[in-house]
């Protein structure tokens, strides 16, 4: 294979949504843990997001809803963070993640973002004229030996990855919790299927195992065979 083997990692509730509302003050890590019957179980996430993949694909706006582009500087991780970002970080934002990373890895569309200012060893940007995941990936696994990556980004990126036929497997961890609400996002946003042509683009899945957690949250692992 031209690129790593991909692995979307996520939580969601039961139906499907991967945040507690439709606004970006709105957040599953922020929330769930305030709320009983669902923070009890919530630490299992976390713990299984440990051992996944040492390569990590997330979006700037995903982060800089974290916080990241206020928070101080993070301990040193072994995990290599890949961002996509045109927008959303600031400086601090960027050297947060320099500070974390083992290698920091920064893909944009825009010629003016704060990265380019930044001067790490561990930093790594790279200019691109429109999107293109498939160019994103093979530069991974080509510059960086990355073999393996985990994908936590927002609905419209696994969208994007999902169309593009770039998601090998999904491991999700489900809480015990419906959300709701037309306007918040799901696992999988984008545009609709409107047409039986576009069926192609379906990601059919195959069982890898279920597995029941504590508290009532549901481990679902998938491989993706088309």
């Amino acid at each position: 294979m031209n690129r790593p083997v991909t692995t979307l990692f996520m939580l969601m509730s039961l139906d499907g949504k991967i945040s507690t509302g439709s606004t970006d003050n709105m957040d599953f890590d922020r929330d769930l843990k305030e709320i009983d019957g669902l923070k009890q179980g919530l630490h299992q996430y976390y713990e299984i997001e440990q051992t996944t993949d040492l390569w990590s694909f997330n979006t700037g706006r995903v982060q800089a809803k974290m916080g990241v582009n206020h928070l101080s500087m993070p301990e040193k991780t072994p995990v290599s963070f890949v961002l996509y970002d045109n927008s959303h970080l600031n400086e601090n934002g960027v050297r947060y993640f320099c500070a974390r990373s083992k290698q920091f890895v920064l893909f944009t569309n825009n010629r003016d973002h704060p990265a380019f200012n930044v001067k790490e060893d561990n930093l790594h940007v790279f200019f691109q004229y429109k999107l293109d995941l498939e160019d994103m990936l093979k530069q991974l696994k080509y510059r960086f030996d990355c073999e393996r990556l985990t994908i936590q980004s927002g609905g419209t990126f696994n969208s994007l990855f999902l169309q593009n036929k770039l998601i090998d497997y999904v491991d999700i961890i489900v809480a015990p919790v419906l959300v709701g609400g037309k306007d918040t996002v799901s696992l999988i946003e984008g545009e609709s299927i409107s047409t039986k042509y576009d069926l192609s683009k379906l990601g059919i899945l195959k069982v890898i195992d279920i597995r029941k957690l504590e508290d009532d949250y549901i481990r679902l692992r998938y491989k993706v065979i088309s």
